[in-house]
C-alpha cells in the first residue's frame, strides 16, 4: 500500500479535489491511504478568527466563520451535486455549529489557550477530509473518511505535541488496516490528533507532511508521495534562478538540510518515520501529475556535482554576544541558549570564538527582549536585515577546496558568518538580505552549469 498526501492547494477547490480523485484513480491498485490538509488558506482564517474572538470581537470571528462555511458548502455543492449534498449538508452543518459554539465560548472568555488553539486550527483538516472523501464516493471510488484523532495519538503539549508512535502504530492497524484489505480508501486530515483523553491536539504548522510519513511508517507503505503545486524539489528557488532544475533524487539528509534552511517543498519533520522505516518519499504535482517528481531516499546515488541544491532563508537576525575574557566562566554557553530558549526564539546558525558568540534567528519581535536579557551577561548587538545562503551535498565531505571555491565566486560579498562542520553535507554562511538573489545566482551558475543527467532534469 502507499499513502499520498495532498496539500492545500491541491485541495483548495472543487476543481482541485476532481483532479485529486483523478489521480488517486490511477493509483487504486497501489492500495492508497489519503491524506490532506485543510483547503488553501483556511487554518490561517481559522486561527484568524479565533484570535478575534479571544480579543472580544466575537461578531467578526463569527462573520469570518460564516464565510468558511459558505466557502466548504460551495464546494462540497459543486463536486456531490444536489441529492448528494443533500445527505451530506447536516454533517458539515453540524462541524460549523461546533465552531460557532466554540468561538462564542472563546469570547465569553476572553482569551485563547493553546489547548482551545488547537481545537480552533482542526477545523480545517476535519472538513478537508470529509469533503474529499465524499467527492470520492460520488466519483465511484471507495472513499472512507476516517477522523485522524482517533488514530494519531499525541502528547498534550498543545500546538506543537509529540505523536506516541507505538500507541499510533496499533491504533492503525485496527482502524485503517481493515479498510485497507476490504478495498477502501481510506481518507484523513493531516496536522492533527487526540491526546488519551481524547482532546484535539496538533502537531504543528506543516505538520500534515509529518501526519502522512507517521502513517506511511506504521501502515509499512511501500513509498509515501507529497503532492504539492511544484513539479518537485529544485536545485533553488526558480523565482530567483529560472534556469533551477528539478532534482530527480535526493539523500533523506539532504533534504532534511535544505527543509530546515527555508526549502518549502518538504517539512523537515517528514523525513523520520520515513528514514526509520527506509520507506521511499516522492515530492510530486497535482497540478503536473506526469511529471516524476522528486525522489527522497536514504541512499541517493552518486552525483557528479559538488552540490545538488541551494537554499535561501531571508528575514534573519544576527545575534553577536561577546564578553570580556575575564567574565568567561563555566556555563556561560548554555546561558546564552537558556535565554533564546526562554523567549522561544530557534537558533539556526551558531559560531563561537574565544570571547564572543554569533547566533542567527529568524527576525521577530521578541528579540529586543532577548537582547536586553542577554546584556546581562555580556555585551549585545544585533542586526536585523539577513540571509542565510545553504550550499546542500553529500560529496562536499569528500571534495577538498570547496569553501575556497564558492567564497572566491564571491570575494566582493560581505560575509557575516560561516559555518562548516556541524553538517558534513552543507556549508552555510551569513550575508546582507539585499545579496540574497544575486549570491544565489552566481552559486547556481557556477555549480550548476552542467548537471548530472541521473540526478538532474
Amino acid at each position: 500500500m502507499i499513502v499520498m498526501k495532498f496539500g492545500g492547494t491541491s485541495v483548495q477547490d472543487a476543481k482541485a479535489i476532481d483532479r485529486v480523485a483523478h489521480i488517486v484513480q490511477g493509483r487504486l491498485a497501489d492500495r492508497p491511504v489519503v491524506v490532506v490538509s485543510a483547503m488553501a488558506k483556511v487554518t490561517d482564517s481559522l486561527l484568524a478568527m479565533g484570535k478575534a474572538a479571544g480579543g472580544g470581537d466575537r461578531k467578526t470571528a463569527l462573520k469570518m466563520a460564516r464565510a468558511l462555511r459558505e466557502r466548504h458548502y460551495d464546494t462540497a455543492g459543486e463536486l456531490l451535486g444536489t441529492a448528494l449534498f443533500t445527505e451530506f449538508h447536516g454533517d458539515l452543518g453540524a462541524d460549523f455549529e461546533d465552531l460557532d459554539e466554540l468561538l462564542r465560548g472563546i469570547g465569553a472568555v476572553g482569551e485563547i489557550t493553546p489547548r482551545t488553539y488547537d481545537y480552533v486550527a482542526s477545523f480545517g483538516e476535519v472538513l478537508s477530509s470529509k469533503i474529499v472523501a465524499a467527492a470520492f464516493t460520488a466519483r465511484g471510488l471507495p472513499g472512507a473518511h476516517v477522523d485522524s484523532r482517533q488514530c494519531l495519538l499525541t502528547d498534550s503539549s498543545y500546538t506543537r505535541a509529540v505523536p506516541q508512535f507505538e500507541e499510533t502504530n496499533e491504533r492503525l492497524r485496527k482502524k485503517v488496516q481493515p479498510l485497507i484489505e476490504a478495498g477502501k480508501v481510506p481518507v484523513m486530515g493531516g496536522f492533527i490528533g487526540s491526546n488519551r483523553t481524547g482532546i484535539t491536539t496538533t502537531i504543528g504548522r506543516g505538520g500534515s507532511d509529518f501526519s502522512a510519513a507517521i502513517f506511511g511508517a506504521g501502515l509499512n507503505a511501500e513509498r509515501i508521495e507529497i503532492w504539492t503545486d511544484v513539479d518537485g524539489m529544485m536545485t533553488t528557488d526558480p523565482r530567483l534562478t529560472p534556469e533551477a532544475r528539478r532534482i530527480k533524487v535526493i539523500s533523506f539528509d539532504e533534504a532534511a538540510e535544505l527543509a530546515y534552511f527555508g526549502a518549502k517543498v518538504l517539512h523537515p519533520a517528514t523525513v523520520l518515520p520515513a528514514i526509520q522505516k527506509n520507506i521511499p518519499v516522492y515530492v510530486l504535482n497535482s497540478l503536473n501529475p506526469t511529471c516524476e517528481g522528486t525522489k527522497v531516499t536514504a541512499r541517493a546515488p552518486r552525483c557528479t556535482n559538488i552540490f545538488k541544491a541551494i537554499a535561501l532563508k531571508k528575514k534573519i537576525t544576527l545575534v553577536e554576544v561577546a564578553a570580556p575574557r575575564r567574565l568567561l566562566v563555566r556555563g556561560y554557553l548554555k546561558s546564552i541558549f537558556e535565554a533564546f530558549d526562554r523567549h522561544e526564539i530557534a537558533v539556526d546558525v551558531v559560531s563561537t570564538s574565544e570571547v564572543s558568540v554569533s547566533v542567527t534567528a529568524e527576525t521577530n519581535e521578541a528579540i529586543p527582549a532577548l537582547a536586553a536579557d542577554l546584556a546581562k551577561l555580556a555585551d549585545v548587538k544585533y542586526e536585523g536585515r539577513k540571509a542565510i545562503v545553504c550550499l546542500v551535498g553529500e560529496n562536499l565531505r569528500d571534495t577538498p577546496g570547496i569553501a575556497a571555491k564558492v567564497f572566491g565566486i564571491l570575494e566582493d560579498v560581505k560575509i557575516r558568518m560561516i559555518s562548516q562542520g556541524a553538517s558534513e553535507i552543507n556549508l552555510t554562511f551569513v550575508i546582507e538580505e539585499d545579496d540574497a538573489a544575486e549570491v544565489v545566482r552566481r552559486l547556481h551558475h557556477a555549480f550548476f552549469a552542467e548537471v548530472d543527467p541521473e540526478v538532474f532534469a
